[in-house]
């Protein structure tokens, strides 16, 4: 990966719906040469997707929690039975192994408290080996999503 591949990348990143022709002359290489790394980029797993940000209120999740899950044993066999069986979970945005005080933070998205207690009890309590879990409710997002950092 050159610069020119992460100019590219960060170019779509924060614009997917550009055409190639525009990507091109952002970047300054010619159409087809641009083409040609981005459906490189694609089929190495560098570009996993394009897609539309959409409001979560607009799909009627008005509410969000953050999850900390404790789980009682930390062999492979639980830690991939947890991963398998979260996975499942729909209203589940990310999921993330940690380290610290939980062994995951969830993000979840839910219509309503109700819905959020039913993936509290039915959901996560029914998977084998979750020993503890600690619900957040957000409150309001202080900084969104727009990709990842240009440097880090």
């Amino acid at each position: 990966m050159d610069d020119i591949d992460r100019s590219i990348l960060l170019a779509l990143q924060a614009d997917g719906r550009q055409t190639n022709a525009a990507l091109a002359e952002r970047i300054g290489l010619s159409p087809s040469a641009t083409l040609e790394r981005v459906r490189r980029l694609e089929s190495d797993g560098s570009i996993g997707g394009y897609r539309a940000l959409v409001s979560p209120e607009a799909l009627g999740l008005s509410v969000q929690a953050l999850i900390g899950v404790r789980l009682r044993l930390h062999n492979e066999e639980s830690i991939a039975r947890f991963e398998e069986r979260i996975g499942r979970v729909r209203s589940l945005v990310t999921c993330t192994h940690v380290t610290g005080q939980f062994d995951y933070v969830l993000h979840v998205a839910v219509h309503d408290l109700a819905h959020l207690r039913e993936i509290l009890r039915v959901d996560l309590a029914a998977i084998p080996g979750v020993a503890k879990f600690e619900t957040m409710l957000a409150l309001s997002e202080v900084k969104t999503d727009t990709g990842w950092p240009a440097t880090a």
